[in-house]
């Protein structure tokens, strides 16, 4: 029945353009649209296309999986905005069950995410009446009841925000019970408007900025002393030194706090602790490329140490093992992770192409479009290469033409054992010749029988260039460094959605 089924290419279909592609399992599907959605915090537009492919999924998929997905992608992919949206639509699926108040306690791990998920069910639930949140999930509320119990007083007033649902709302609507007396007065505080102002280096700032100087050379002085006060007083977080290093270089601050700052930068554990997505890196980076600063190199090596972290986990690409590395850099890469980033799938491509190519011994790297590139590139140095490769994407063209990253190895008679290809899986052909990727990836099986090949989707479509149940061909998706240990665990005949399934709730 398998092969009957597999020779009659069911699962076939049209990416969009026009080439031949294959359907996903519900649980595939919505598994990659997922962990490749940049929803900002904000944008629950029903019209919205990937929003509403990934509520349709949800309907089509085992409640406990779309549970789990959830959990997985708040901890261990690092998303904050869709996990929320999995948490609200599952709540639609499973009612009656205490699934849902398990999962919005997996996902919610700061304190604004309380009412972001009321912020989304919600707009979800098209609610418009005058009591907007009337008939709340018991679950949810249920789970938020319990989430409350997460958060000291520091947090809530962190996020204490004059949003369409605020913490007061949440608090009245859910009514979480206070572990002890001291939780119960921040609860009595949030109710009453009178918690206390946390102290944050965006209000220290803000307080200098209105403050009047009778110099400029005064009003810099007093800003490079701030720089330096929250720097050395351990005042300034992870995320918060990253986003800000041209204001820190652009203030003069003493050699002293820059030290601080690489050495914060490169920390190990920071980075870890920090759980930054790897292109988050790469959008400092290139803050300050063009900048006039004595530390400059140094503030860049402390980012190029920081990220090198991320290929930490990557396993299993010693000498013996052949790799390689294609990028996809064609036209439709060009699209911005989300509305307010500068950052492109086509860059996320190239970064995590370089991320596994600075742990790989014996590989070829390069990149494809119309035609295909071999670029070598130095091991270390992944945002300098991302950079590099950058500069010279116009050299190969805007097609999507991955097929000639295998018809190369097949003309050289070339084995690899691993090929990579970081892409938005919208391959097809525009040299009008019959070659796909599917053809070429049978007849180069012929050649290398042990050779596998893995599809990086960067993008989430739904459609995959190649069946990945036959020929070794595996499919990953997602932006964040920890898609190695999905690599890792494909190495080891587990595929991503199994890893899914072992998440405990």
């Amino acid at each position: 029945m398998k092969f009957n089924f597999l020779k009659k290419e069911k699962n076939t279909v049209m990416n969009y353009e026009g080439a031949k592609a294959f359907t996903m399992s519900p649980a595939e599907e919505l598994y990659s649209a997922v962990v490749t959605t940049g929803l900002s915090d904000t944008s629950y537009e029903k019209g919205n296309d990937r929003l509403q492919r990934i509520q349709t999924l949800i309907k089509k998929n085992d409640p406990e999986f779309v549970a789990k997905l959830a959990v997985y992608a708040r901890k261990d992919m690092y998303l904050r905005s869709i996990p929320l949206v999995l948490t609200a639509e599952l709540a639609k699926q499973a009612s009656g069950t205490d699934l849902v108040s398990r999962t919005v306690d997996g996902v919610v791990q700061r304190a604004d995410e309380i009412t972001e998920l009321l912020a989304y069910y919600q707009s979800a639930n098209q609610r418009t009446e005058t009591k907007k949140l009337n008939k709340l999930s018991k679950q949810i509320q249920k789970g938020l009841a319990k989430s409350f119990n997460k958060f000291d007083e520091y947090q809530f007033a962190k996020y204490n925000r004059k949003a369409e649902v605020t913490l007061k709302d949440a608090l009245f609507l859910v009514h979480p019970k206070a572990k002890d007396e001291n939780q119960q007065a921040v609860f009595n505080r949030i109710v009453g408007d009178t918690l206390e102002t946390p102290y944050t280096w965006e209000v220290e700032l803000s307080v200098l900025g209105q403050t009047k100087f009778a110099t400029d050379a005064e009003k810099k002085l007093a800003f490079r002393n701030k720089w330096e006060e929250l720097i050395l007083s351990n005042k300034l977080g992870y995320m918060a030194t990253l986003r800000n290093l041209r204001n820190i270089l652009e203030a003069g601050v003493s050699s002293d706090a820059i030290y601080k700052v690489c050495s914060y930068l490169s920390s190990e554990k920071a980075v870890m602790n920090s759980k930054q997505l790897p292109f988050r890196f790469l959008a400092a980076y290139r803050e300050l490329t063009a900048m006039n600063s004595p530390y400059l190199s140094s503030v860049l090596e402390a980012l190029e140490n920081a990220v090198t972290v991320s290929a930490k986990n990557i396993k299993g690409f010693g000498f013996e093992t052949s790799v390689v590395i294609a990028a996809d850099v064609s036209g439709s890469m060009q699209k911005a992770v989300s509305p307010k980033s500068k950052i492109l799938l086509y860059d996320i491509g190239l970064l995590m192409s370089m991320i596994l190519q600075s742990q790989c011994k014996n590989v070829i790297t390069g990149m494809f479009g119309d035609s295909w590139k071999r670029v070598p590139m130095p091991k270390n140095g992944i945002l300098r290469n991302v950079n590099e490769f950058y500069k010279r994407e116009g050299e190969v063209g805007y097609s999507t033409n991955g097929y000639l990253v295998i018809e190369d190895l097949i003309s050289k008679r070339e084995k690899t054992d691993k090929v990579m290809i970081f892409t938005d899986t919208q391959l097809w052909n525009s040299n009008g010749t019959r070659n796909t990727i599917e053809d070429s990836w049978k007849r180069y099986k012929s050649i290398a029988p042990e050779a596998k090949l893995y599809i990086f989707d960067l993008a989430g479509y739904g459609k995959q260039p190649l069946d990945i149940r036959q020929n070794d061909v595996y499919l990953i998706a997602g932006w964040s460094d920890k898609v190695f240990n999905v690599l890792n665990a494909l190495e080891n005949k587990k595929s991503a959605v199994q890893m899914i399934k072992k998440v405990v709730l």
